[in-house]
């Protein structure tokens, strides 16, 4: 009986990497099929999540309703790159060490058909917070309300993956105050302003105040490499249009007002996954027959 990759649902990770594969240049459709297997005993769903790209789908010919590739928010006031792969993998642990396994193990399995795009280290911050001090993930919907946002009735998810850099020169030149303003909420507390501005991002992605709502399950983690640091976006979902209306709304597309998150922050990729459903411990490759 297929049901949707646990990791989805589960609480946040100590540690996590974030893989995104592209195709190799001269594979075919019986390695990168041969390759999906290998992985397919890797992939239990909960400590490895995967999520398809939809230029892996149209490789095998296979038609994945609602899945594409994101390409933009048109008449948007920021920039909002586009970076799409065949192939995402979330490695999930408590310990870092079992991390560096966990790639090696994914990366041999799809040596033959794949490879590597990017690699992103992500990490717990306090008890959830992004490395600007704010909690994440405040109005996160909760129990059965969020399996119904992130799970689809054949165990399969939509996610919407964005790498955020942060510029901390910048926020360290704003008043406590005015980085309240910038979220809507209060760091200390984490209360919502009343009168916080348009611009603050709570108000620009109040999930509820969209028609129809706009409810994602987020599981964004901090991330860090060398100099840079930032955040790295995830929202499952059962289609892309919550996602979607959120960063029309936040890129100022919708009505002109940017996010304020945009003063101190920037989104350096945006891509869109689909994740298959598992049958008992093993990935489910149903799909691959079409």
């Amino acid at each position: 009986m297929s049901q949707h990759q646990t990791g989805i649902l589960q609480p946040l990770p100590a540690h996590a990497t974030y893989l995104h594969f592209g195709l190799s240049k001269n594979a075919d459709q019986q390695a990168v099929r041969h390759a999906l297997q290998h992985l397919q005993s890797l992939v239990d769903g909960e400590h490895i999540v995967m999520g398809v790209g939809a230029s892996l789908a149209q490789f095998l010919q296979i038609e994945i309703a609602g899945l594409h590739d994101f390409t933009g928010i048109p008449d948007s006031k920021v920039e909002l790159p586009a970076t799409p792969a065949a192939l995402w993998l979330w490695l999930r642990e408590s310990e870092r060490g079992e991390l560096v396994h966990q790639q090696l193990r994914v990366q041999q399995a799809l040596s033959s058909a794949f490879e590597l795009q990017q690699q992103i280290d992500g990490f717990k911050f306090d008890s959830g917070r992004d490395l600007s001090g704010y909690e994440d993930g405040t109005e996160n919907p909760q129990d059965e309300h969020a399996i119904a946002v992130a799970i689809d009735v054949n165990g399969g998810s939509f996610v919407a993956t964005q790498q955020w850099l942060h510029h901390f020169d910048r926020l360290a030149h704003m008043s406590r105050s005015e980085q309240d303003d910038m979220i809507g909420r209060r760091q200390s507390d984490n209360e919502e302003l009343e009168d916080a501005p348009e611009s603050a991002h709570v108000k620009r992605t109040a999930q509820e105040d969209f028609e129809p709502e706009a409810f994602v399950l987020r599981r964004s983690m901090p991330w860090s490499s060398g100099k840079d640091a930032g955040f790295y976006f995830v929202a499952f979902a059962t289609s892309f249009q919550a996602f979607e209306a959120q960063l029309r709304r936040m890129s100022g597309a919708e009505d002109g007002i940017t996010d304020a998150l945009f003063t101190f922050t920037q989104p350096m990729t945006t891509a869109y996954f689909w994740c298959p459903p598992t049958q008992g411990k093993l990935l489910s490759l149903d799909w691959l027959r079409g």
